[in-house]
């Protein structure tokens, strides 16, 4: 029972599998640490990516208890919102979690002061959404009064993807609402931006400066239906 509840679970991970980046500095951290070398999983895919298997087994096989470990902060979350809500979660199941090195290297979650460190963090996370928030609905209520509810809707620009994506990464936000509130369709809306405000391909392009107008596919309309119509009247 007691070896149960210090097993130590490791996490490793590099953002390119073309060779340019190893996982050995990662893994003899954990080796030093005395992470069993059986229990550190890993990952060669960006932290952005939602399909990372390494994580999702991790995340599955720990258990309360067990503490998890990872070389930097930064190997874990997507951005500072997604990994607060891993570690919140990993604590309602009774996970602790220690940090190696870098930034985050103070937090051990297993110790009074690891907690304390966690949670300052944790606050400053918060603080940032409703400051993100806040801008948000600042810059809605800015485009209400340049006459943007309304009429025409309008195409999509990086400023409107902007405060699309922090709109959508509230919880509570409703879709319908945010679209109207941008003077977009739902539609327009979900083409650029998840539910969870993460940017899709069309979107992630516009933030790249990558996006050509046009470039998505559009849907067939009714001329070449017509067009097989006159065909067939002709041949009749």
């Amino acid at each position: 029972m007691s070896s149960r509840a210090a097993m130590l679970i490791g996490y490793v991970r590099v953002s390119k599998s073309d060779g340019t980046q190893t996982l050995a500095p990662q893994r003899d951290a954990m080796l030093a640490a005395s992470v069993d070398p059986a229990r550190i999983y890993e990952d060669l895919a960006s932290g952005r990516r939602d399909d990372r298997p390494g994580l999702t087994a991790c995340l599955k096989a720990i258990q309360p208890g067990n503490t998890l470990v990872l070389w930097k902060l930064d190997r874990l979350g997507r951005d500072l919102r997604h990994l607060v809500n891993t570690v919140e979660d990993l604590r309602t199941r009774g996970i602790g979690l220690k940090v190696l090195t870098g930034a985050g290297a103070q937090i051990d979650t297993t110790t009074a002061n690891g907690r304390l460190a966690f949670g300052i963090f944790a606050a400053f996370a918060e603080f940032e959404r409703e400051l993100i928030a806040e801008r948000t609905m600042a810059g809605l209520a800015a485009a209400r009064a340049r006459g943007r509810m309304g009429g025409r809707p309008r195409k999509m620009d990086r400023a409107t993807l902007m405060m699309a994506m922090s709109a959508m990464a509230d919880r509570k936000a409703v879709a319908v609402e945010v679209a109207a509130r941008l003077s977009l369709t739902t539609t327009t809306l979900y083409a650029y931006v998840n539910g969870d405000g993460t940017p899709k391909a069309t979107g992630q392009a516009i933030l790249d400066g990558t996006y050509r107008p046009g470039s998505r596919a559009k849907p067939r309309t009714k001329p070449p239906q017509a067009s097989r119509h006159r065909t067939h009247a002709t041949g009749a």
